[in-house]
């Protein structure tokens, strides 16, 4: 018997199309916008997620003070010397003990016992270090201008910005800090 051998014709494959395909395919993903996710490490994205997180946690006088307070410690006092020119604490003087008491005053109430004073608005994002592992997140330390929102009236009288020069500091035109945020699912945030 004689058989005949039947040749299939090579098919060429379209490498090169597939290579254009592909390339393609990666710069519409760029330009439409994959890199601006709001999971990208942009300054957009660290002021929206600083700005966020500063909506929530403002800027206080006090951290862990409780009324009636005591002290007898001079610059405790000149502090709350100047929330009582303020007329947001009383003072009674504790002579037996050397020492002075502070009441809140119902000018007072609103603000006690923390007496926050704004909260930041990030006005710029100055530099932000290279993405890093810390504790299986990826993270960023970020310097940035801010500006103080919602000031009360007190905080901007001559004594309580002489008593408490850290916020006079962060209300001024010039304020600047430091902040680390970590990558998550649904964007940037700033670690509790």
């Amino acid at each position: 018997m004689n058989q005949t051998r039947m040749h299939r014709p090579k098919i060429q494959r379209p490498t090169i199309q597939l290579t254009t395909a592909a390339a393609f395919l990666l710069i519409a993903f760029t330009a439409t916008g994959c890199n601006s996710s709001k999971n990208s490490p942009t300054p957009q994205n660290f002021t929206k997620a600083l700005n966020a997180h500063f909506l929530d946690h403002p800027d206080c006088l006090l951290a862990n003070t409780r009324f009636p307070f005591e002290t007898s410690d001079k610059t405790l006092t000149k502090q709350m010397d100047s929330l009582v020119a303020a007329q947001l604490l009383d003072k009674t003087e504790e002579a037996s003990i050397h020492a002075s008491r502070y009441t809140v005053a119902p000018a007072g109430a609103r603000y006690a016992p923390r007496f926050c004073y704004g909260h930041r608005t990030v006005s710029n994002i100055d530099t932000a270090t290279p993405l890093g592992v810390v504790n299986g997140f990826h993270q960023s330390a970020v310097t940035y201008h801010y500006t103080m929102e919602d000031v009360p009236v007190w905080a901007k009288t001559p004594q309580v910005l002489a008593a408490f020069p850290q916020m006079a500091h962060a209300i001024s035109d010039q304020s600047v800090a430091k902040a680390t945020l970590d990558q998550t699912i649904s964007g940037w945030e700033v670690p509790d």
